[in-house]
């Protein structure tokens, strides 16, 4: 008896031994999408702001809360001066971002391979697992996610959805990009000698300017 044969006798054996026709699995298994909410896990909060806020938080993203968008660069300026960095910052080239009052702050369109700060915009967030969805575009360049040290993010609240599964039913009716990626945390990494390491395949660290409530 081969190891395959072994291991589907075994499996046979701890379903009773009788094989289960086809169409009985299948229909078990639809019965699973008849009630989503019966197999989705709970949010970890009533609302889908907090439920990302600390879903987030347990990944080692940062999270500041503002009112509106006319807020928003002054939460970058305080991130940057609780970090102690340069107040300079690659710029995703979108008119919500160009038009918001950066005094004081150098911005750019390009971005460096070492480059210390970018900001953008989350197309979405996703409260179950502390989530952003991130498109590329003409004017949203998929490395600001990828190159910086720090990774700041704009994440309206409005855009929320509970599950992914409710983004990826969303998605369906939508022009697809170029491309899309989910974030979820910052970058690190246990696999040199078991040590934790920032940044080992992207931003170390991840912050998130959330507006609205």
């Amino acid at each position: 008896m081969t190891a395959r044969n072994r291991i589907l006798t075994a499996v046979r054996r701890g379903l009773g031994g009788t094989r289960r026709p086809p169409a009985a699995i299948a229909a078990q298994a639809a019965m699973l999408l008849d009630d989503p909410e019966f197999i989705r896990p709970a949010l970890v909060a009533t609302t889908l702001p907090e439920a990302f806020e600390l879903k987030a938080a347990v990944l080692g993203t940062t999270v500041e809360r503002v009112a509106s968008m006319d807020q928003m660069s002054g939460s970058v300026r305080r991130y940057l001066a609780a970090h102690a960095l340069p107040p300079s910052l690659a710029l995703q080239q979108s008119r919500d971002l160009t038009g918001l009052d950066w005094s004081g702050i150098e911005t750019h369109a390009s971005i460096a391979p070492d480059e210390v700060a970018a900001l953008g915009i989350a197309v979405r967030g996703i409260a179950e697992s502390g989530s952003l969805v991130i498109r590329s575009g003409a004017d949203k360049p998929i490395l600001l996610s990828f190159l910086p040290l720090h990774h700041i993010v704009v994440l309206r609240a409005d855009t929320l959805v509970a599950h992914l599964d409710d983004y990826a039913a969303i998605m369906q009716g939508e022009a697809q990009p170029r491309n899309a990626i989910l974030i979820t945390g910052p970058s690190g990494t246990t696999d040199i000698e078991g040590s934790y390491v920032r940044g080992a395949h992207g931003p170390g660290f991840l912050h998130v300017v959330m507006v609205g409530s």
